[in-house]
């Protein structure tokens, strides 16, 4: 069995990587400040990663400062956990991020530009890495990114979307970051197409939440069209929409 770091192992996907790995007979290392590991100062980060024969960054380590640069301190984490891996030996690193970012529409988006530089800096490591590209997870539904919850209704971006569980995503991580043949990408989508404002809607249903959803235009108006659909040659997998409700609704 191996001991894994895994940095945002409080996240939503993150959460379900660490379940998986301990439930395999792993030693999982959980790297987040609850656990007393900054992954912009690099306190704790040593220690959580001594012994390690792994390393998966799920993690979205956001600036708390608002005027900071955000293409920095998101893509600066990795940087650090990749440095810090290779100092203390660690042989393999596992990076998820997320489809379609090359493409130059969201060259002003810093988020995914960050995105970028994270998979850049993994694929210079020196490392055995695999960054794992997925498309937007079902639990986006509700995300704040393009979802806001007021009083009396729920707006959401009108995004054409094709989702995986983070459920998914996590099994494929799992199996991953312990394979000896793992390849250097790998990217994930769900079977199904949806418009955002649906998703939400439908996932409200099940929740007995009875806010209208009203769609409005998304920021970036690609996303309507579908920019962030499966790239050809993506694995897909499964469970369908009407599945991931049902496990909702329990």
């Amino acid at each position: 069995m191996s001991r894994i770091a895994v940095a945002g192992a409080t996240g939503t996907v993150g959460t379900k990587i660490t379940a998986r790995l301990a439930a395999a007979g792993h030693t999982v290392v959980p790297v987040s400040r609850a656990a007393g590991v900054d992954l912009h100062t690099g306190a704790g980060l040593k220690e959580a990663l001594t012994g390690a024969d792994a390393v998966i960054d799920a993690a979205n380590a956001f600036p708390s400062d608002p005027d900071a640069d955000v293409v920095e301190v998101v893509a600066g984490a990795t940087r650090l956990l990749l440095d810090t891996a290779r100092e203390l030996g660690v042989g393999r690193f596992v990076l998820v991020s997320i489809c379609n970012i090359e493409n130059p529409v969201f060259d002003r988006n810093p988020y995914y530009v960050a995105k970028r530089e994270q998979e850049k800096a993994v694929a210079a490591s020196g490392l055995r890495g695999t960054v794992v590209k997925t498309t937007q997870w079902h639990e986006f539904a509700t995300n704040p990114a393009a979802v806001a919850f007021g009083d009396s209704e729920v707006t959401v971006g009108d995004w054409l979307i094709q989702p995986v569980a983070a459920d998914a995503v996590a099994d494929v991580v799992a199996e991953l970051v312990v394979a000896d043949d793992a390849p250097d990408r790998v990217e994930l989508s769900g079977p199904e197409t949806v418009r955002l404002p649906d998703l939400t809607a439908r996932l409200l249903s099940v929740r007995g939440d009875a806010r209208p959803v009203v769609s409005v235009p998304a920021a970036i108006p690609e996303l309507s069209e579908g920019v962030q659909l499966a790239p050809a040659g993506a694995r897909i997998v499964g469970p369908t929409i009407e599945e991931w409700l049902r496990t909702e609704a329990k």
